[in-house]
């Protein structure tokens, strides 16, 4: 009896399912990667706390960099600061009669990140690394961004009293744009455009057009 009781407990556990195949799988870079768009409105009533922040930033430690210099420095700013940034920076140069972002859609963070050297190709190098690793920590934990290049360096520098010059900012919040990517040939127009509904189109060529044979 106990090598019969003994013999079925041990079926029992090697055929029950693997707890851990019941977890929801994580997201796939694919999915990272189509989620990861450029959304230039916010829910203004979600608040991106520090520790979130933080995490984003956190990637850096993890990330390549060229000739391991890690010369990047990233300044938090939350809600109660994001009226400095706000004032100084320009979003969606491509669709400027919209004035984007639109009045009540303003992001509320950012992240700022600056460099201990002067600009070069490496550190140019790091930047697109790092901008890249921390959009899509955001987008894993839920959250959207983008990528400002347009915005007034010495006033932010000034605002936020920094000892280095800022190169970019990230904006991060809780994106509430639709955005679609649209396959074209290398012949077609790059410029991203909305429709009569609101929808963000943003031309992507396609895989053939981008490998040389």
């Amino acid at each position: 009896m106990a090598d019969n009781y003994l013999g079925r407990k041990m079926e029992e556990y090697f055929t029950r399912p693997n707890r851990r195949d019941t977890r929801r799988p994580a997201r796939t870079l694919e999915q990272l990667l189509l989620k990861n768009r450029s959304h230039r409105g916010y829910d203004a009533r979600f608040a991106v706390r520090e520790d979130q922040l933080r995490s984003i930033i956190g990637v850096n430690a993890r990330i390549p960099s060229a000739r391991n210099q890690q010369v990047l420095r990233f300044r938090p700013v939350l809600a109660a600061e994001a009226s400095k940034v706000l004032g100084h920076i320009r979003l969606g140069g491509a669709l400027p009669e919209m004035r984007l972002p639109l009045p009540g859609t303003e992001p509320n963070a950012f992240i700022i990140i600056c460099s201990t050297v002067e600009e070069s190709r490496y550190v140019d190098i790091d930047l697109g690394i790092s901008a890249q690793s921390m959009l899509l920590r955001a987008v894993e934990m839920g959250l959207n961004g983008i990528c400002i290049g347009a915005f007034d360096k010495e006033a932010i520098r000034r605002e936020f009293d920094l000892p280095y010059d800022p190169l970019l900012i990230l904006a991060v919040g809780r994106g509430i744009e639709r955005i679609e990517l649209d396959e074209i040939g290398e012949n077609q127009s790059l410029a991203y455009y909305r429709d009569e509904q609101g929808t963000h189109h943003v031309p992507k060529l396609r895989t053939e057009s981008l490998i040389l044979e």
